[in-house]
């Protein structure tokens, strides 16, 4: 596995990580326990040293999923998680809102790193923006647990770069963390140029699109009423169909290399910026091969051309989020 240095940050990781959101939240009911234990590890045994969860996912269980599965070799990965919601008090499994004051980012930390089973947090992200909380007040707590030895970077996911500018002026900003795809690319507008400005690290999440990008799904997919995809705009049945034409014709560029149209979608990511670090997630091992065999994969000016022809040519049916999920990113 080659390895990838987080902006100006020092913090190295695997070419490619491991989003493990999906292992027990979001997308159905969570996988069985032993079995995401046994593919966390199979993911360490195939050289992936960088794994992404929340106290949010599940909630809480996906920290402690991680906490188990990697406490044998925690000197040998990084681990990122994140804060910023109030979970619901009744155990609900979706949070009722945002929360990013000083005090329970702090509160937070603690816990999670109880459920993680270390005493150190390799990388901590504000999962959204608070816009009821300055967010040099969220850089500063994040700068005490760091000089408190708990946390070691710190971190935004789907900020603007007005806010990361912010940040970064508190506490230097290692990493930022957004939806990024060949169909999903609104932060090259604003936030990439300012990261290379900034030297400041790009974690894209959802790098296949929530699985879109694999060739997985036909119009007539249905999702269980517990999967987020059953209520996303890009899911619909009219969106599926009409974004299909998008796979057959990222698989006419990708077959002749040998390569699926999911290791393709990775592949042009990790050629975009060599500070750049996907975190595709899955619950299967075959999955996990694959994923990994895009990080080997080069594509020449012209394949790239070609992706990007492509892109140009398909017009994505549907919001990469519903208008209440959008109200929350790039603030």
């Amino acid at each position: 596995m080659k390895k990838r240095i987080l902006g100006n940050s020092g913090l190295e990781v695997s070419a490619l990580g491991l989003g493990c959101m999906g292992m027990s939240w979001a997308y159905g009911a969570p996988g069985d326990r032993g079995e995401m234990i046994k593919l966390l590890r199979d993911a360490v045994d195939l050289g992936v040293t960088f794994f992404d969860t929340a106290e949010v996912y599940g909630p809480l269980i996906n920290e402690e999923l991680l906490g188990e599965a990697l406490e044998p070799v925690r000197n040998k990965v990084v681990i990122a998680t994140k804060f910023g919601w109030e979970l619901d008090p009744n155990g609900g499994a979706w949070p009722i809102g945002l929360n990013s004051r000083p005090e329970h980012i702090k509160q937070v930390a603690d816990a999670s790193l109880k459920r993680l089973r270390t005493d150190h947090i390799d990388l901590f992200y504000q999962h959204r923006v608070d816009p009821s909380v300055p967010i040099e007040d969220v850089a500063g707590a994040v700068a005490d647990l760091i000089k408190a030895g708990k946390v070691g970077h710190f971190g935004l996911s789907e900020a603007s770069a007005a806010t990361i500018r912010r940040a970064h002026a508190v506490q230097p900003v290692a990493v930022v963390q957004s939806e990024y795809s060949l169909w999903s690319r609104e932060p090259e507008v604003e936030v990439l140029p300012t990261l290379e400005e900034l030297g400041i690290g790009f974690v894209p999440y959802s790098p296949l699109g929530r699985g879109f990008l694999t060739g997985a799904f036909s119009s007539d997919a249905k999702f269980a009423a517990d999967d987020y995809r059953a209520g996303n705009p890009r899911f619909t049945a009219e969106a599926l169909q009409k974004n299909a034409a998008l796979i057959e014709q990222l698989k006419a560029i990708a077959t002749p290399k040998g390569a699926t149209p999911g290791q393709l979608a990775l592949a042009w990511l990790l050629a975009r910026k060599p500070w750049i670090v996907p975190i595709p997630g899955t619950r299967k091992l075959s999955r996990l091969e694959e994923n990994i065999g895009a990080v080997s994969l080069e594509l020449s000016d012209a394949e790239l051309a070609a992706i990007e022809k492509v892109i140009a040519e398909n017009q994505i049916e549907g919001q990469r989020y519903q208008d209440n999920e959008l109200s929350m990113v790039n603030l």
